[in-house]
């Protein structure tokens, strides 16, 4: 049997598909493996293809399917991993040299229960190392391109995530997030790429970069598609100690309100005043606030404190958290990092026990503030980025730290809080995207607006055109000398994390308790 649509399915046209026997798992999966085959080398999403073990797994959901024994709408759906999401006995690598033959004895739970619900893993996909560097050659596996412009790249660290769902390799696919890392690069792809609530969706098994502020989530084409995901992979496990005891919800089901009598807010000075950045993506952000309003949102002005103390923040927090992981390593192998990682590692050297702590009880202010600002409204939006994707040459140039520059997703990390990107329109062939944000475990209404969006604007039937293969520079060689950062950089990413750790307040009342995420 092959497949009947015009171009790649999405999650809920894969399932449909297979539920009324319009499709097969196993020519699902085989229309996979041909367009990796036929695009990846363009691309360089996938680091490992599972063919084998998607094909023998595809088999078995037809016969499961045929014989009436259908687990749930991903069954018989496949999916790709990004490379820091353990699976058992299939290589981890983080992207780094140092875990290049490393295969976990178990799947990461939010693995477990995708194969539990049926979905056929296809491959694992890249990252940048650890979940922090940026894209580099010096590292196992070659950066992904952009699928809309192959000389672009795709912002990070859930690069190759993004990619293969843009580019119609996969329905969809698992990234994470610490900072941005899955809507950034959905922005910069065009595609629905959705942070849960800090403890929804369980970590266990996942390769850590900062234990506080580290999420998983869906990346899909669209946010019903990522409410799909969701629901698969939610909910409480014990040997989480992050995993929050909530009771599932049907994501899915809430998406059919709409927008109407909503009050969504809108964090204009980030773009406007706070962050420079692109004109045209403010304008992006207009005209789609013109959508909701005609869909019956109401839209009122919001503001937070200055972009860069949620930058700054953020920053420390995730500082302190990943030096703390990589500590040893970067004592005894240096030279096993990128130089983009170890420079970036390096930064926060001399961040101070006081410091981290001082970040702690800051982010508890600004939780507050944000939980305020939300008493009344549903919703919040602003851009996800305020630059169109960078060209690949300019991406891996040093000096590799500073501000997060047009990203505006760090806010929604540092406290927890459910955060959607989702396409809101094109600018020189490349897309720009919209960042919805919610309440605590207020993860339904976040995706509900992006759905409804998304049905009454035109972005999701652009699909990228053919990748043009590029030449990759060559890969430096592998010795220490060759890998360690020049000190001139590390110097200047200690400035630039310096002139942040001067944002931190100072004047705390004794009483001042470090945030407990959920709880402001």
């Amino acid at each position: 049997m092959t497949t009947t649509f015009d171009w790649p399915p999405t999650v809920t046209e894969a399932s449909r598909a297979l539920a009324t026997g319009r499709a097969t798992a196993t020519a699902l999966v085989e229309d996979s493996l041909a367009r990796i085959a036929a695009l990846d080398p363009a691309l360089r999403s996938f680091v490992r293809v599972t063919a084998t073990q998607a094909r023998a797994a595809a088999r078995a959901a037809d016969r499961a399917i045929k014989a009436g024994r259908r687990r749930g709408p991903l069954h018989g759906v496949p999916f790709a991993l990004k490379d820091i999401i353990g699976t058992a006995g299939i290589r981890t690598t983080a992207g780094s040299y140092l875990l290049e033959h490393h295969a976990p004895k178990r799947n990461a739970t939010i693995v477990q229960r995708l194969l539990d619900a049926g979905a056929v893993l296809v491959g694992k996909l890249g990252t940048h190392e650890f979940a922090t560097g940026g894209p580099a050659f010096d590292l196992p596996f070659p950066p992904p391109r952009n699928p809309w412009d192959t000389a672009r790249g795709t912002s990070g660290s859930s690069s190759g995530s993004a990619v293969a769902v843009a580019a119609g390799l996969v329905p969809f696919a698992l990234g994470t997030d610490t900072g941005g890392s899955i809507r950034a690069p959905a922005a910069l792809s065009g595609i629905a790429g959705f942070k849960p609530t800090y403890g929804l969706v369980p970590r266990t098994g996942v390769v850590p970069l900062a234990f506080s502020m580290d999420h998983c989530g869906p990346m899909a084409w669209t946010s019903r598609d990522c409410a799909l995901v969701l629901d698969a992979i939610a909910g409480h496990d014990g040997d989480d100690p992050a995993s929050a005891a909530v009771a599932p919800s049907d994501h899915v089901r809430a998406l059919r309100g709409g927008v109407a009598g909503m009050r969504i807010g809108v964090i204009r000075h980030f773009h406007e005043r706070d962050v420079a950045g692109d004109p045209r993506a403010g304008a992006a952000l207009d005209a789609a606030l013109g959508v909701l309003r005609r869909l019956g949102a109401k839209i009122v002005g919001v503001k937070l404190p200055p972009f860069a103390d949620w930058d700054a923040c953020a920053r420390i927090i995730i500082q302190a958290e990943a030096l703390a992981v990589h500590r040893r390593d970067l004592e005894r192998r240096p030279g096993a990092y990128a130089r983009v990682t170890a420079t970036r590692l390096l930064a926060g050297v001399g961040l101070s026990a006081a410091d981290y702590v001082d970040a702690l009880r800051w982010r508890r202010q600004l939780s507050r503030t944000f939980a305020a600002a939300l008493e009344d409204l549903d919703a919040v939006v602003t851009c996800t980025s305020l630059a169109l994707a960078p060209a690949m040459a300019d991406a891996v140039k040093p000096p590799y730290f500073g501000s997060r520059g047009p990203l505006l997703t760090p806010p929604f990390s540092l406290i927890g809080v459910p955060a959607l990107s989702v396409c809101m329109g094109f600018a020189d062939g490349l897309p720009f995207g919209m960042q919805i944000a919610g309440r605590a475990f207020d993860d339904a209404t976040v995706l509900r607006v992006g759905a409804a969006y998304e049905r009454a604007t035109p972005w999701r039937d652009r699909r990228p055109p053919p990748p043009k293969l590029l030449r990759d520079p060559a890969r430096p060689e592998r010795h220490p000398d060759a890998t360690l950062p020049a000190r001139r950089h590390v110097e200047a990413a200690r400035a630039a994390f310096a002139a942040m750790k001067a944002r931190l307040p100072r004047g705390f009342a004794y009483g001042d308790e470090p945030a407990d995420v959920f709880r402001p």
